[in-house]
């Protein structure tokens, strides 16, 4: 084989920090996406997105040779282990959607050749994998199915990818080595399970971080509804008391994951993850809350400039998918005469600078805890800080 490793969806921010890492451990690594401006990015040693310690990385790795980015498909076959980045997301029906998978399965089916290595990364919905290894027999594929979820903290992959033990799991003893062989170049550090358990695992470790923002999030609506400053609360209940260490802040909680995951675990618990739900409902509740009380504490926002700052999903990243900053963008879009956002990372049309967002506006949202916004002269203006980012309290 030409190649020790192929990662399909290589590009992105699960694929392409994985494919840095092995190439950086020695192995010879083929990275196949079919988004092609950003593997044109990749190939010229740019990071698409941001990645600390990522292009120097990527450039390292690049003028090695030892990562590849591949122009066709043709590079599957020509891999001894094919590592696949594709999820079951949720669709309108809050039910998991297989169509991704069964498109590049079916799409590649020509390029998958037998006693091939082959390992899904991403997020999966219990019984997934069973159901791809039932594929490869059906099509008269003799290939080995790993489960190895990814466990990472999105701007933070690289440095995680090679500190954090790695899940494996595998359908067969010798899939479960080849695994083995493969992750250990990453880490000692790994954790051998089965893969409806990998599967779950990735699911309950996810929902279990939603669920703790939850908690945050409804007793910051308790202490604000009283007009008590949380920030205070939280300082009382967390102060050299390690029974309540790892009580998290309150804040949006978003992204493309932790909702994601958390209904899939619902609707795989026949939808009786009650927990699960209720962390829904709280965390996409604070947005509402936040500009109820806004409306309750300033009156009428009809004539107001309201600015927005941070529009990823969270802080010191240029990922917005998911961000719950834009569903405070639509409710306040309702009330508000003029509404401007602003955000130092995400590229999009429409945005404004942080200086002319808080010159024009009456109030200003602080969506995400970016760390430069610490620094900025707000000029005396109201700035509502549900992250309690300026440190002057999360007061409403």
């Amino acid at each position: 084989m030409r190649f020790d490793v192929c990662v399909i969806g290589g590009c992105g921010h699960v694929g392409l920090p994985l494919s840095i890492a092995f190439a950086l451990r020695g192995k010879r690594v083929a990275v196949f996406d079919i988004d092609r401006d950003a593997a044109s990015r990749v190939g010229r040693g740019e990071m698409p997105f941001i990645e600390q310690g990522g292009e120097r990385d990527l450039r390292a790795t690049l003028a090695s040779g030892r990562l590849v980015i591949g122009s066709s498909p043709e590079v599957i076959a020509e891999s001894d282990a094919v590592v696949l980045v594709v999820a079951t997301p949720i669709d309108g029906h809050m039910s998991p959607s297989f169509t991704a998978i069964d498109d590049v399965l079916t799409s590649y089916r020509g390029q998958f050749r037998n006693g091939q290595l082959l390992i899904l990364r991403s997020t999966l919905y219990p019984g997934t994998s069973a159901r791809v290894s039932r594929w490869f027999a059906e099509n008269s594929l003799t290939i080995d199915v790993a489960v190895c979820p990814e466990r990472v903290s999105q701007g933070y992959a690289l440095a995680e990818i090679f500190s954090l033990p790695q899940i494996i799991s595998a359908f067969s003893a010798t899939g479960l080595k080849r695994a083995r062989d493969l992750f250990s170049v990453l880490t000692e550090d790994l954790v051998e399970m089965e893969p409806v358990e990998a599967e779950l695992t990735k699911l309950m470790t996810n929902a279990w971080r939603y669920i703790k923002f939850a908690v945050a999030n409804q007793y910051y609506m308790i202490a604000t509804e009283m007009g008590a400053d949380f920030d205070a609360i939280y300082h009382g209940i967390t102060h050299n008391y390690p029974r309540a260490s790892d009580m998290p802040g309150p804040g949006f909680a978003a992204g493309p994951c932790l909702f994601k995951d958390t209904m899939q675990l619902a609707a795989f618990s026949k939808n009786q993850f009650w927990l699960g739900h209720s962390a829904m409902l709280v965390n996409e509740g604070l947005p509402q809350h936040v500009v109820s009380a806004l409306r309750k504490s300033s009156g009428d926002l009809a004539g107001k400039t309201v600015g927005i700052l941070g529009m990823a999903f969270k802080a010191e990243v240029d990922d917005a998918r998911d961000s719950l900053s834009y569903k405070l963008k639509s409710l306040l879009e309702l009330e508000t005469s003029a509404l401007l956002c602003s955000d130092p990372y995400v590229r999009q049309a429409g945005l404004v600078s942080a200086e002319e967002l808080i010159d024009r506006s009456d109030i200003i949202l602080i969506g995400t805890p970016h760390k430069l916004y610490k620094h900025l002269d707000f000029g005396g203006k109201l700035v509502i800080d549900v992250w309690n980012l300026l440190g002057k309290g999360t007061k409403l």
